[in-house]
């Protein structure tokens, strides 16, 4: 289709633009990581600029989210946002572990979060904040919903995702990661043992729709000594309930 493809481009700024926050990102990391040339790059920001979906820091030359969005975004959350409904069971998860409790949702091939909630432990770790995305199957957030997929959306990803190893690490080769899926799917919950920033660990539990669809999860992330053994089974059995009180509270909605 004719500017499908100009679409598709601006589209994977975008999501870029946003994943950086407000700190705002260089046009040449943009480049890099969306796999565009530079002027190519800076001239689908340009034009996304003059409609006001990013903004650029002319003091910095960093590109951040433009008001536009926020408008978007304002009247999209009346269909998509759950967090209303999600932000005291990610807070009593919070104070119930005293670790650092997440609620992601799925997008495509990827987990965004969309809420962050710090627990009483000073030792925190910060892989993930609002706004962070992932691809489904590194993080315990997307670990987890890609466990509980079909197995034929599953075989579909995984050949899509052909460089998952490449870009996170041998541990995400599809053999190794077909295992984790596996255990995750015996055990309930998903097991992140220090695959992203070694040393920080985190647990994923899906949350699912009325009609049986994983599509958001709860996580938890903190030190590895926090997260094993017994309290581990602890920790696990804490966020199956909670992901389950939110399913169900999402499923009466």
């Amino acid at each position: 289709m004719p500017g499908a493809q100009a679409i598709a481009r601006a589209a994977r700024l975008l999501r870029l633009v946003t994943a950086a926050g407000t700190s705002g990102a260089p046009v040449g990391d943009l480049a890099a990581d969306s796999g565009l040339t530079r002027p190519t790059t800076h001239r689908l920001l340009s034009a996304l600029r003059a409609e006001g979906l990013v903004d650029r820091d002319d003091a910095t030359g960093r590109w951040l989210p433009g008001p536009e969005l926020y408008l978007m975004g304002s009247v999209a959350a009346s269909r998509f946002d759950v967090t209303s409904v999600a932000r005291d069971v990610v807070r009593s998860l919070a104070v119930r572990t005293e670790e650092s409790a997440f609620l992601s949702v799925r997008r495509g091939d990827e987990t965004v979060c969309l809420l962050r909630e710090d627990g009483s432990f000073p030792i925190r770790s910060h892989v993930l904040s609002e706004g962070v995305r992932f691809p489904l199957g590194v993080a315990s957030a997307g670990l987890a919903i890609l466990s509980f997929l079909p197995p034929q959306d599953v075989d579909a990803y995984l050949e899509r995702q052909g460089d998952l190893a490449g870009r996170w690490g041998a541990a995400h080769a599809p053999a190794r990661l077909r295992t984790r899926l596996r255990e995750t799917q015996a055990r309930g919950y998903a097991v992140n043992a220090g695959l992203i920033v070694e040393g920080s660990w985190g647990l994923g539990a899906a949350v699912f729709t009325r009609q049986g669809d994983p599509q958001w999860a709860l996580s938890l992330t903190g030190v590895e000594f926090r997260f094993s053994g017994d309290r581990q089974a602890e920790l696990g059995r804490i966020l199956l309930a909670h992901a389950h009180q939110l399913s169900t509270r999402i499923g009466s909605r």
